[in-house]
């Protein structure tokens, strides 16, 4: 298994999309052209920029056939999800459960993520069969490409308890979540003598500490963080369950290396699983680029925090991202506290 790449376009089209047994159970429903499969593999290579997880090229060991696809995929309404399409030719020979299990190992021990799902058409046997192989739990319906399919969901305890036999590679990053604000230690060190890291001691605000820290190290030592955390917030004067994200930093020596975006990408994860119905940030006006690149959205609305002082319209760019279905406020946010 390697992450997918765009010289895969070839092959994808040969044991994925030009085969009718296969599509015929993917949102497009029909096998389909070149062009299709050159379109899909960048859309997978540029799944893995966004989030730093994704799509895997499946081949076999011994004769380094190109099998298909298996991997997790962000879905920004319904959370990641674990898919895969495989050759005919591949079906049945237990691919699927070795890449899935393989797909699940990185998504609960390394990524920590909080849950997996996987969305299946009614009909399709095989692959319910393969997921409720892997331990996954049927959790209702929901409509996933225009579609209507079952949803299933990995559960990371349950996961946690059976066998890993995964090879790990050599991949040493592991992301960490835990509650509170993370050690002063751990802080101190990706800070890296950095007396403002985040460009926001001139406004001389009082911040809130986090409730949960999202923390990536590497070869023992942390190597960057994200800190989040769950307040009823007021958007255009009505009360919604909002998640605030901060503290996003990357050690100097290793960024670059699109460790923000996974660490972001996973915190978001955990703020939807937590009943976050929206999430939200403040930022310098330099990093909204990257967060658009995300998926977030750029918000022109006055937002109000808390100081010990009182309230105070913040100066920072305000950065949003929908977790479900809601209208972005046209009048005013108030966060009804400190920033974070």
């Amino acid at each position: 298994m390697e992450p997918i790449r765009r010289e895969d376009s070839d092959d994808l089209f040969e044991a994925v999309v030009s085969q009718d047994s296969v599509m015929r159970w993917l949102a497009t429903g029909r096998a389909d052209s070149r062009s299709a499969a050159e379109a899909m593999c960048d859309d997978l290579v540029a799944h893995w920029t966004r989030h730093g997880y994704g799509d895997f090229a499946v081949k076999d060991a011994a004769t380094h056939a190109f099998l298909g696809r298996v991997g997790l995929r962000n879905r920004a309404r319904y959370g990641v999800d674990l898919g895969f399409a495989l050759h005919p030719r591949a079906q049945g020979r237990g691919f699927a459960g070795e890449a899935g299990r393989a797909c699940l190992d990185l998504a609960f021990r390394r990524l920590s993520l909080p849950t997996v799902f996987a969305f299946v058409l009614p009909g399709n046997t095989a692959s319910i069969a393969a997921l409720r192989r892997l331990g996954a739990q049927a959790d209702g319906t929901v409509q996933s490409s225009g579609l209507h399919c079952l949803r299933y969901r990995f559960d990371p305890a349950a996961m946690a308890a059976a066998e890993h036999v995964v090879d790990e590679g050599g991949v040493d990053l592991q992301l960490v979540h835990a509650p509170g604000p993370g050690s002063p230690d751990d802080r101190a060190a990706l800070r890296d003598g950095l007396p403002d890291p985040f460009g926001v001691n001139e406004l001389g605000l009082v911040w809130a500490d986090q409730q949960y820290t999202l923390t990536a190290v590497s070869e023992g030592r942390p190597v960057a963080s994200a800190g989040w955390l769950l307040r009823n917030m007021t958007f255009d004067g009505l009360p919604r369950r909002t998640a605030g994200l901060g503290g996003v930093l990357v050690h100097p020596a290793y960024r670059g290396r699109g460790i923000a975006r996974m660490v972001i990408s996973v915190a978001v994860e955990h703020a939807r699983a937590a009943g976050a119905e929206t999430m939200i940030l403040l930022c310098r006006p330099n990093l909204v680029p990257l967060y658009m690149q995300l998926g977030w959205s750029r918000l022109s609305v006055p937002v109000t925090v808390q100081q010990p002082d009182g309230p105070r319209t913040s100066s920072l760019t305000t950065m949003i991202y929908d977790l479900a279905g809601l209208p972005h406020p046209t009048i005013s946010v108030d966060l009804r506290g400190l920033p974070f």
